[in-house]
């Protein structure tokens, strides 16, 4: 495995061609666990690439921990998800995951991603040649951005106490988070399937968008969809696309389009409180570009 920490500058990420090998395929081993899928993959991240610290109490990092394939949660244009238990075998220590995983570089990807990965630039001119000209190799390259870029972003929103899943680490093109559901497994349910409490959620929605924008930052594509609710909370998922409305040439008009659409969707649920307009200006305004 490559020393991925060497390739971080000021806490960011980046990608070289070490990377990108390593990301198509690491050698297989018949030193399999004695149940479960795949031994846990807790190990095979740098401390870069593992969640904020304090780590959660529930979250298992024993080495001995197995992971386990329990189904697949969700599937996209760009990446599944499934749903991982990891656990000690042999104890009581289990808790469940969320593996979110971009497509490989046979599959189309990321059907919006020129105007997101503007700014997105790798070193390396081989690297940049192969984006644009998504070939099998640039498409590889770009679902590894993708990745790598979500994983910062749920990093640094955590820390700022925004609303988002816990991310556990990530692993070439597999980010694995905090499931959000039921200890049995039935996941949260979108905003867009949620009738009951809505004021409230609404309160919830404005407070966490108003943090993104004082960061300067917006989440670029945030619907009903995109937005789950468990145990009448708010939590904000899939951040790829995640948008710098200063240095982003379109920043502004990201940051107005996630306004509009989920104020749109409360105000048509009867949410007195939500108004399209007023929420794009105190965004605006939030993140300086009055």
């Amino acid at each position: 495995m490559p020393k991925h920490s060497q390739h971080r500058r000021r806490g960011k990420f980046a990608l070289d061609a070490d990377d990108i090998e390593w990301l198509e395929g690491t050698p297989e081993t018949d030193d399999g666990p004695p149940e479960g899928d795949r031994w846990s993959t807790w190990d095979q991240s740098t401390p870069t690439e593992k969640g904020p610290k304090p780590y959660p109490g529930w979250l298992v990092t024993e080495l001995a921990a197995v992971d386990t394939e329990l189904g697949l949660l969700k599937t996209g244009k760009e990446a599944d998800v499934h749903l991982i238990s990891r656990g000690v075998p042999g104890t009581d220590r289990v808790c469940l995951l969320a593996a979110k995983r971009y497509r490989s570089s046979e599959h189309r990807l990321f059907h919006r991603d020129s105007g997101y990965l503007e700014g997105r630039r790798a070193r390396e001119s081989r690297m940049n040649r192969a984006m644009a000209n998504r070939t099998a190799f640039g498409k590889q390259v770009i679902a590894a951005q993708w990745a790598v870029a979500e994983f910062g972003a749920l990093c640094r929103l955590w820390e700022l106490g925004v609303p988002v899943p816990y991310p556990v680490q990530i692993v070439g093109t597999e980010i694995l988070e905090e499931f959000v559901g039921t200890p049995d497994g039935f996941a949260a349910p979108r905003l867009a399937q949620v009738s009951d409490g809505l004021d409230d959620l609404w309160e919830q929605l404005v407070a966490a968008m108003v943090t993104l924008a004082a960061e300067g930052l917006a989440h670029g594509d945030l619907s009903p969809y995109n937005l789950l609710v468990h145990d009448g909370r708010l939590v904000i998922i899939d951040l790829p696309q995640i948008v710098d409305v200063i240095a982003h040439p379109a920043g502004p008009s990201y940051l107005e389009r996630d306004a509009r659409n989920v104020a749109t969707w409360f105000a048509a649920k009867g949410v007195a409180a939500a108004d399209p307009d007023a929420l794009a200006d105190l965004l605006r305004k939030e993140s300086g570009r009055t």
